[in-house]
């Protein structure tokens, strides 16, 4: 089974910029498609990318396209969530999960995530 944990938040100022990690433990990382969700205070979690397997194929949240920009290196079994040009509304936990192939439904419980808090 695929372990995942997530690094890289914290504070910003808006218009700043920071990279997420994901950390996978365990064997098929490569296998899987993976993506990025967020959950602000009060919301339902929400999507925000995915790639697959490789990596050439990503889909985008309507809020983050062009801003935002998802990544994985197999060989070092971590995926990123590159962010750029942030706003005080991406404030969120974030957290990220294997996906299945077909429908790119997350696989594993979630995690405890990563807390991004963006400052006007």
């Amino acid at each position: 089974q695929v372990q995942l944990v997530e690094s890289g938040g914290g504070l910003v100022q808006a218009g700043g910029s920071l990279r997420l990690s994901c950390a996978a433990s365990g064997r098929m990382f490569d296998k899987y498609a993976m993506g990025w969700f967020r959950q602000a205070p009060g919301k339902e979690r929400e999507f925000v990318a995915h790639c697959n397997w490789s990596g050439y194929r990503t889909d985008y949240g309507d809020s983050v396209k062009a801003r935002f920009t998802i990544s994985r290196d197999n060989a070092k079994n971590t995926g990123y969530l590159q962010m750029n040009s942030l706003k005080p509304e991406d404030t969120a936990v974030y957290y990220c999960n294997i996906l299945t192939v077909v429908n790119y439904t997350p696989i594993n419980s979630w995690g405890q995530g990563t807390q991004v808090t963006v400052s006007s």
